[in-house]
């Protein structure tokens, strides 16, 4: 019989245990070894969540080539995350959307490096509009999310 002190023992260790988050996959962020904002970039995913494994590169060409990542979407870092390539500094919310819906792309992009974005922000200054695009086999290419307004991390 379960007497009434471990009901209550065992009701107060639920409610004091925090709900597990669910688990995120790995990422894989390819770099130049000199690159600060690629650093940056990915201790914003590891603040949310994500395990992330930096392998540095003295070329990142063949990678990005082996990604199949458009030369016009390319940036200064590649990132391969569950089956997808995460080209730049691409927010979070974008790579969750990627995950949840599973679109059938090769990844998504930030082309160049605009100010503001994930791993560019300067205190103080405005961010800048950019896109993250999608890219697939065969180089179609489309909006995934707009950020007309730029991006700027949660306070």
């Amino acid at each position: 019989m379960i007497s009434r002190r471990l009901t209550l023992g065992l009701l107060a260790a639920a409610i004091s245990t925090p709900l597990r988050a669910t688990t995120r996959p790995a990422v894989v962020v390819h770099r130049s070894p000199t690159c600060g904002c690629c650093g940056a970039w990915a201790s914003y995913l590891r603040r949310a969540g994500f395990p992330v494994t930096i392998v540095n590169e003295d070329d990142l060409a063949p990678v990005k080539l082996r990604a199949g990542v458009p030369e016009r979407l390319q940036s200064c870092h590649t990132a391969f995350i569950d089956g997808y390539v995460v080209e730049g500094h691409v927010p979070i919310e974008a790579i969750e959307k990627m995950l949840l819906s599973k679109p059938p792309i090769l990844g998504i992009a930030v082309p160049d490096m605009p100010g503001g974005s994930p791993g560019m922000e300067v205190l103080g200054a405005k961010p800048d509009p950019f896109k993250v695009m999608s890219f697939a086999k065969g180089g179609a290419q489309d909006v995934f999310i707009d950020y007309p307004n730029g991006f700027s991390l949660p306070r």
